[in-house]
């Protein structure tokens, strides 16, 4: 055995960066810029425009995509037919792009579009931007 890969991390170092463009290839450009802005200088504002896409990518029941506007009081059940497999879905794809870890808890208490953007700003709010601004 080479004494070499003894100690060598079984995880391999995150490529957000890599990861983000293809997790957000299918997007609009105005979401995958929003997401760069974001990931520069962690503007909340961007985090959310980005939330509401992945939102919109995931409703289950596709009538219901083009037709509803994405306020914060419009429930993710009753309004936009998410289950727990959908929510589930959303919710591995949301913790991938933004890398942070989300339990079954915590989801719990999500009901509508403004709890999970208030609930993903919090989780964002300590993480330090990938690519801080030098013009600030």
């Amino acid at each position: 055995m080479d004494a070499t890969n003894q100690n060598t991390p079984k995880k391999p170092a995150p490529r957000v960066a890599e990861d983000a463009t293809a997790l957000l290839r299918h997007f609009a450009p105005e979401v995958r810029s929003a997401y760069a802005r974001f990931a520069a200088a962690g503007a909340a504002e961007d985090a959310d425009l980005v939330i509401l896409a992945v939102i919109r990518d995931h409703i289950p029941e596709k009538s219901v995509h083009a037709a509803t506007r994405l306020d914060d009081p419009v429930a993710l059940v009753a309004d936009l037919g998410f289950d727990s497999l959908a929510i589930t879905e959303m919710i591995f794809f949301i913790e991938d792009l933004f890398q942070v870890s989300i339990s079954n808890a915590e989801i719990m208490e999500v009901r509508t579009i403004g709890d999970l953007r208030a609930f993903i700003r919090s989780k964002l709010a300590g993480r330090a931007p990938a690519a801080p601004d030098a013009t600030t």
